[in-house]
């Protein structure tokens, strides 16, 4: 079962009331959603965001559609909703999706499986196959830097072209024994044991304290593949088109990339007098939820109020 991160502390910030309208643009589970709607019956109104078909599929009682978070403001247009009272973003990957066979099974989210290189959550971008199989080793130097911080990201590109001249690299095994490879020939380790922990944002630990090196090239590849950092500048600089005057806005990350995005413009747009933040540091969940959801031990929530 997915458990929601920093729950108590989000419905807090977001403050629902009966009669209001929110929206929750990374449906997922409907973990922080339900908690929502519990505050804003009756009378309210939640609209759920998800780029899972399946999610989709499986909502009740709420307005649920299969798109993009960066498009509410033409959803809101669409169904002629009007501005929402709160909007939340919780962009973590759920247990689910990463790990249960009835949930994006076969995308190649996780090295944990030997699953076809996807990593696309919805149908209408290119695949992580087609990435590393196409790109040129500068493209690909550029994607595992950028996006995943990668010491080696240099090596590991060479080492993909080399190996894709033999044959394609089709599966998250193959991808991540050439990064392990790489990784030992740098460090003497042997990475020879398969990964028994799913490529979180966060890290995934192999053994009791090292980071397996697939990590960061298949956080990498997923963000690159779906837009995200892209996707949560352009929902950020549309939260006027959004909210109404004092809705309130939370966001939940989980690496330094996505935390980076939501501070700077928040800031900005403070400095603008677009915004106030209510947040002065990002809150981070105690000892008590992380021993209880391991997931949640990267997680930061930031929140800011419309002016």
């Amino acid at each position: 079962m997915h458990v929601p991160v920093l729950l108590n502390k989000a419905i807090e910030l977001l403050d629902p009331k009966p009669g209001e309208f929110f929206i929750d643009g990374t449906f997922g589970n409907g973990g922080h959603a339900a908690a929502i709607v519990e505050k804003i019956f009756p009378g309210g109104k939640l609209l759920g965001i998800d780029w899972d078909k399946k999610v989709i599929a499986n909502g009740k009682n709420v307005i649920l559609v299969n798109d993009n978070y960066k498009n509410i403001p033409m959803i809101l247009k669409e169904k002629k909703l009007g501005k929402a009272d709160g909007l939340l973003l919780d962009l973590g990957m759920s247990s689910d999706q990463l790990e249960s066979a009835g949930w994006r099974t076969g995308r190649g989210f996780s090295f944990k499986k030997d699953e076809p290189l996807d990593m696309r959550y919805g149908d209408d971008s290119v695949t992580a196959a087609e990435v590393v199989n196409t790109f040129g080793e500068d493209a690909l130097v550029e994607i595992f830097k950028k996006y995943g911080e990668e010491r080696y990201a240099r090596r590991i590109a060479e080492k993909i072209v080399e190996q894709r001249k033999k044959s394609r690299i089709i599966t998250t095994f193959q991808l991540s024994r050439i990064v392990e490879d790489v990784y030992r020939h740098r460090s003497g380790r042997s990475y020879s044991e398969r990964p028994p922990y799913a490529a979180e944002p966060s890290g995934c630990r192999l053994g009791r304290s090292r980071i397996h090196p697939a990590t960061k090239i298949f956080q990498a590849l997923r963000i690159y593949v779906n837009n995200e950092l892209e996707n949560l500048d352009k929902i950020l600089d549309a939260l006027p088109l959004v909210l109404k005057q004092e809705g309130r806005a939370v966001v939940i990350s989980f690496h330094s990339l996505e935390d980076r995005i939501v501070k700077n413009k928040f800031k900005e747009m403070s400095a603008q007098n677009i915004l106030k933040i209510l947040t002065k540091k990002p809150v981070t969940p105690d000892d008590v939820e992380v021993a209880a959801n391991p997931r949640s031990r990267s997680a930061k929530l930031r929140a800011a109020q419309l002016l």
